[in-house]
């Protein structure tokens, strides 16, 4: 970590998320500055990651699916993310190519890192989203899709599988390229 010491982000780590993520240096020290400000460990706990997530959905309730992003981006399994697991995961979840962006959200899905996602899986993390969207949004979605189970029955069933049945990363990917409905339903975009 080279000049850690003196609080800038290390020569190495700037390249990498240059190269890796579409932020200019200019804005990767700016995260890094605000970031040391939070959290001068050089780390960021789950309950931090939550009550920033809480801040970009001051309306809903934004904690389960926090966890389960905090979780997808916690590569190392160390119950933080750094600097630049961090970055990474502002870069994905905001900017990401659509490919890179839904490797992501394959792991996301899979929260038993196993490598397959399960119907229970798909379910589990369309009611973190379905908890995203404000109450009074929720009188406004489709029929077909006004509750988590709804939702994740619709998504499930792009992938042409039975209740039982597993999706590996590469059927994830094709599905929801091929279909722009189930892409809508792996997120929530606030309406604001």
């Amino acid at each position: 970590m080279g000049n850690s010491k003196s609080g800038a982000v290390s020569k190495e780590i700037l390249e990498d998320l240059k190269l890796n993520t579409k932020f200019s240096e200019t804005e990767i020290v700016q995260w890094y500055e605000n970031f040391k400000k939070q959290c001068p460990s050089g780390r960021i706990s789950k309950d931090e990651f939550q009550n920033i997530y809480r801040k970009f959905f001051p309306d809903s309730d934004a904690n389960t699916y926090a966890q389960h992003v905090f979780r997808s981006f916690d590569t190392n399994d160390d119950g933080t993310l750094d600097f630049k697991e961090y970055i990474i995961a502002l870069h994905m979840t905001a900017t990401g190519k659509t490919t890179s962006k839904l490797e992501w959200a394959f792991s996301l899905f899979d929260v038993d890192k196993n490598g397959y996602i399960t119907k229970a899986e798909v379910t589990e993390i369309c009611t973190s989203i379905f908890k995203l969207i404000p109450s009074d949004e929720v009188g406004d979605l489709p029929e077909d899709e006004n509750t988590p189970e709804k939702r994740a029955d619709k998504l499930w069933k792009v992938f042409d599988k039975g209740d039982n049945d597993r999706v590996a990363e590469g059927e994830f990917i094709k599905g929801l390229l091929e279909n722009e409905d189930a892409l809508r339903l792996i997120q929530y975009e606030p309406l604001k």
